[in-house]
């Protein structure tokens, strides 16, 4: 007997800008788009712990092409630091390992943070992704072995005190860049005030190019789902048939998907015509027309008719596909 071979999804295309709400992890997340979705594929644009609330840029389809771009654009996170004692996890999953009766002053919390800000050296925490000789520390760190970390670089454009709570908690806002971890932040504070601290809440509110008005609840996401629920007569195997097509029956979810195109808003856009692009597609280099066109450009995108076609590079003022769309 021929085995049945696995069901393809839809060949939707575009990004989800998922609100993920805390408890769920980011694997998770994109799973459940993805089926919600039916989609081909999907990838997310930048972890964020289930302890984390806020923006997870999902791709669906092609977009997932243009993943590495989302993943380079700058972040905004909000974050509370809890003082007075450090855990395992760097923030309220971990044990306790250390603890003071220390609160620091606004004074002595504003001192600190021109020492935060600019291009730093950073330690990740002991339970992250971050490989160690092929491991996972977050794997190594569950054995109960010591996990050495070695610095690493990384960019802090703004760190911001928004807020104090109380005596024993601050609120920051901060933007940065990929690799940063907010929560050794929140650990290294503490040290260097004499304190100790750890991270309470952490929310990403920007992933650029995305804004907080791109975000999609979980909610919004489920209700628009129930648009694209089967419906229609049982077959003989009991499946629903539905007659509609997915055009029509996908429509409320498809609506809250943004263009794939809108990841590429950091790089040079370059307008081509229909013939142009059927060359493109084809792994074909064309001349680049237009007062502003670029003559040289490392990295470029070409578009017809507001489509994207191709990711490439513009030298000598013709453009070389090197990663093409479908149309």
């Amino acid at each position: 007997m021929a085995r049945r071979g696995k069901k393809k999804g839809r060949p939707v295309s575009g990004w989800l800008v998922l609100d993920k709400p805390v408890g769920m992890g980011s694997t998770e997340a994109v799973s459940k788009v993805k089926w919600l979705f039916k989609a081909d594929k999907a990838g997310h644009a930048g972890t964020l712990d289930p302890l984390a609330s806020g923006m997870l840029p999902i791709a669906l389809g092609e977009a997932t092409k243009t993943v590495p771009y989302v993943m380079d654009g700058a972040k905004v996170y909000r974050f509370t630091v809890a003082w007075g004692a450090e855990r395992t996890t760097d923030d309220l999953e971990g044990e306790v390992t250390a603890t003071s009766d220390k609160r620091p002053t606004e004074a002595e919390i504003r001192a600190l943070l021109p020492r935060y800000t600019g291009i730093i050296m950073q330690v990740p925490p002991q339970f992250s992704a971050v490989k160690i000789a092929g491991e996972r520390a977050y794997d190594i760190a569950r054995d109960g072995e010591a996990v050495v970390i070695p610095p690493r670089e990384v960019e802090i454009g703004r760190l911001e005190l928004v807020g104090r709570p109380d005596d024993a908690s601050a609120v920051f806002e901060i933007e940065c860049g990929k690799g940063t971890y907010v929560r050794s932040l929140a650990r290294d504070m503490g040290r260097d005030i004499g304190c100790y601290g750890h991270i309470a809440d952490l929310r990403r509110v920007e992933v650029d190019p995305f804004t907080a008005d791109d975000l999609v609840t979980l909610a919004a996401l489920e209700q628009a789902a129930a648009e694209a629920a089967p419906r229609g007569e049982a077959d003989a195997e009991g499946r629903i048939v539905d007659p509609r097509p997915d055009k029509e029956r996908f429509a409320a979810l498809d609506a809250l998907l943004i263009d794939t195109g809108a990841a590429l808003d950091c790089l040079p856009a370059i307008p081509v015509s229909d013939d142009a692009a059927q060359r493109i597609r084809l792994g074909n280099p064309v001349i680049v027309r237009g007062r502003d066109a670029p003559v040289e450009a490392p990295e470029a995108y070409a578009t017809a008719r507001g489509r994207l076609v191709a990711i490439g590079a513009v030298e000598a003022g013709m453009f070389k596909p090197k990663r093409v769309f479908a149309g």
